[in-house]
């Protein structure tokens, strides 16, 4: 199970950086495209669509890490007055919620990025399918993320039952 959490951890954060990174792209592009249009007068014809598609990748990239810390789906307020009990049976609904989810995204993200391979962005010679390609990509390492999350919480809730349980052993 550790192997499983270092290699995800490590995923999670190269996503999580590529999607910085991904960030001071469009924010580059877009001065870029202010400066040519309005200082130049005349209008970079590839930055915008460069800067939309820079920020769909920092969009799905920083996805996966929004859902490995467990702040796509705010259950909060449920999961923290409820019994320990009754917090097991949400961790659960919010796993097969979510990897439901993620599953749906992964599947028709790929077929459209399938579909649209033979198409180009306009104003630049690349495939649109690189664009579409984020959709899969970032909702399988958000998988993997919702599943790193479930283990550690599910852990976490272990230790508070057994450590609950001492406690009241001890006040016996």
């Amino acid at each position: 199970m550790q192997w499983f959490l270092a290699i995800e951890r490590r995923l999670t954060r190269v996503a999580l950086e590529l999607a910085i990174l991904a960030l001071a792209i469009v924010v580059a592009l877009a001065f870029y495209q202010v400066v040519t249009r309005f200082v130049f007068g005349h209008p970079s014809a590839w930055s915008e669509v460069a800067a939309r598609s820079a920020m769909i990748w920092m969009v799905f990239l920083g996805f996966a890490a929004a859902f490995r810390q467990g702040t796509m789906i705010a259950v909060d307020f449920l999961v923290d007055v409820s019994p320990n009990a009754f917090r097991r049976v949400l961790y659960v609904v919010i796993l097969i919620a979510s990897l439901i989810f993620l599953t749906i995204l992964i599947w028709y993200g790929w077929g459209m990025t399938m579909r649209v391979r033979s198409q180009n962005l306009a104003g630049l010679q690349v495939t649109i399918a690189w664009v579409y390609a984020a959709l899969p990509v970032g909702s399988a390492l958000a998988t993997l993320g919702v599943i790193a999350r479930f283990i550690e919480v599910w852990n976490e809730a272990d230790t508070t039952t057994k450590g609950e349980l001492k406690d009241v052993e001890s006040a016996i």
